[in-house]
C-alpha cells in the first residue's frame, strides 16, 4: 500500500498529513484516522458526522473527478484539530475545475442530474469550503460550538 503518514502534536494542535493512491478503498481509512483524532480531542456526535460526510464527498471528488480513478495519482490530505476547529485540506493531481461552474443540484432542471450534490453537502455540513484558484485543492473548516 502506498500510504505515508506523518504526525506532529503540540499541546493544543493535532496536525497530520496523509497521501493515498486514488482508489475509493482508501476513503474509509482516511475517515477512520480523522474520526479517531476527533474523538481523542473530545469531539463527538453531530460534528463527527458532519466532518465524516464532507471528508467522504471531497475525497470521492478528488479520486473520481480530479485523478480520474488513476491509482498512480495521489491525493494529499492535511488536517489540523485544535481547540476551536478542524481544518482539512485535500489536493488531487488533476487539472482542477471551476466550482462556480457546478450547477445547483436543487434547481428543478438539475434534480435528476447526478452532479453537484457532493459539493452542496460539503458546503452544508462545513462552516467554510474554499478552493484554490486551479480548483484541485479544497480547504474545509468545521468550528466547535462556543469557539
Amino acid at each position: 500500500m502506498n500510504r505515508a503518514m506523518t504526525a506532529q502534536r503540540t499541546s493544543m494542535d493535532a496536525k497530520k498529513s496523509l497521501e493515498i493512491p486514488s482508489t475509493v478503498e482508501e476513503i474509509h481509512r482516511v475517515q477512520t484516522d480523522v474520526q479517531q483524532d476527533l474523538k481523542r480531542s473530545g469531539i463527538n456526535g453531530e460534528i463527527c458526522f458532519a466532518v465524516k460526510l464532507a471528508l467522504e464527498e471531497s475525497l470521492v471528488n478528488a479520486i473520481r473527478h480530479g485523478n480520474r480513478l488513476d491509482p498512480t495519482r495521489h491525493v494529499r490530505i492535511q488536517y489540523c484539530i485544535n481547540d476551536r476547529c478542524i481544518t482539512i485540506c485535500i489536493r488531487d493531481e488533476g487539472s482542477g475545475f471551476d466550482p462556480a461552474g457546478v450547477p445547483d443540484p436543487t434547481s428543478p432542471e438539475n434534480l435528476t442530474k447526478p452532479t453537484g450534490r457532493g459539493l452542496m453537502l460539503m458546503r452544508a455540513y462545513m462552516d467554510s469550503v474554499a478552493f484554490n484558484p486551479r480548483g484541485n485543492e479544497v480547504t474545509m473548516i468545521k468550528r466547535w460550538p462556543n469557539s
